[in-house]
């Protein structure tokens, strides 16, 4: 391997753009990131401080030359153990809350702790705010099970503050989600928020709107299952600056970030001993011959047969049929 070049990714099409569109179906069983804090605790869980690479490779008798394509992480699209899975925004009820907390701190505002026998005061409204907690509390327990949907998502090298013990309002501490009083709900909010805004690509996601995180870019979804109406997702875009043409073959690596900025990667003490500059190798494929100017790249994993993908190369759309 002779090194590693950058090839800069954006965000979208302009007019002019002659670059390439790279789209993805990745495997449900392809690795999801653990929560903020945690460690690995399923087989299909990576550390949460690194991030996935997507290369292309030059193959030559010298060695390989590999070109950074994309660079982007995979979450539950809902994680209740991140502290910044809250409610934000003018029209929710109780901003900054741990959106853990919803379905107990409506049936506090309404009064109504048993739905199917709810005070004879209560008023119709507030029987329909407690059905309607109670059903997106059994929406939100769906998306964070294993079955539930996985974002391909921006890269950040950025990690919350931790975990305060208690509610006493530690001011570098954010609340426990069980901390649902006004003086919390605003004090976790206003810490998320900081975050999100130090680092844009910092991703948090929402059970509200899927498709529209509470912060960073969703690129669009590993394959499988919405638990909610069953019916199917996934599908994934990058784009980047370069024509990806004349490449002999791809490559997917996970790799820890680098959030001290020393050029090194933030391995774990004692580091791994298969370290390298690339990190792991999770896919890993050669593309076919195009069909309409589209290359097609199926890619298998060293890890496990269940681990696949595949890729489909708009390699120039400066000079794309196919599309436009």
């Amino acid at each position: 391997m002779k090194g590693i070049a950058l090839l800069a990714v954006c965000a979208g099409c302009v007019d002019g753009f002659t670059g390439s569109n790279v789209q993805f179906d990745f495997g449900a069983a392809t690795f999801v990131q653990a929560s903020p804090g945690t460690m690995p605790t399923a087989a299909d869980q990576i550390p949460n401080n690194v991030h996935y690479t997507l290369y292309g490779i030059h193959e030559g008798d010298a060695g390989d030359d590999l070109f950074e394509i994309a660079r982007f992480e995979i979450h539950r699209v809902v994680d209740l153990s991140s502290p910044c899975f809250i409610d934000v925004g003018e029209h929710v009820p109780h901003p900054g809350l741990h959106v853990s907390q919803y379905a107990m701190q409506i049936g506090i505002d309404t009064g109504i702790t048993d739905i199917a026998n709810p005070p004879a005061d209560a008023t119709e409204q507030q029987k329909i705010e407690a059905a309607t907690a109670i059903q997106r509390q059994m929406n939100v327990l769906a998306l964070a099970s294993d079955m539930g949907p996985k974002a391909v998502t921006s890269a950040s090298t950025a990690s919350y503050l931790p975990v305060a013990p208690d509610c006493n309002g530690e001011p570098n501490l954010i609340p426990p989600p069980i901390c649902t009083d006004d003086a919390s709900n605003a004090l976790r909010l206003q810490m998320c928020q900081d975050a999100w805004a130090a680092d844009p690509n910092l991703w948090e996601g929402t059970d509200r709107v899927l498709t529209e995180p509470l912060s960073g870019t969703t690129h669009g979804y590993v394959d499988g299952i919405n638990p909610i109406d069953l019916a199917p997702i996934g599908g994934a875009q990058f784009f980047a600056d370069t024509a990806l043409a004349g490449l002999d073959s791809y490559a997917v690596y996970w790799q820890y970030d680098d959030a001290n900025g020393d050029g090194v990667p933030d391995f774990p003490d004692p580091p791994p001993a298969d370290m390298s500059e690339t990190g792991t190798l999770v896919f890993f494929g050669r593309p076919a011959m195009p069909t309409r100017g589209v290359l097609h790249v199926h890619l298998t994993s060293p890890l496990s047969p269940t681990l696949l993908a595949d890729m489909a190369i708009f390699a120039d759309l400066g000079d794309d049929n196919v599309q436009f």
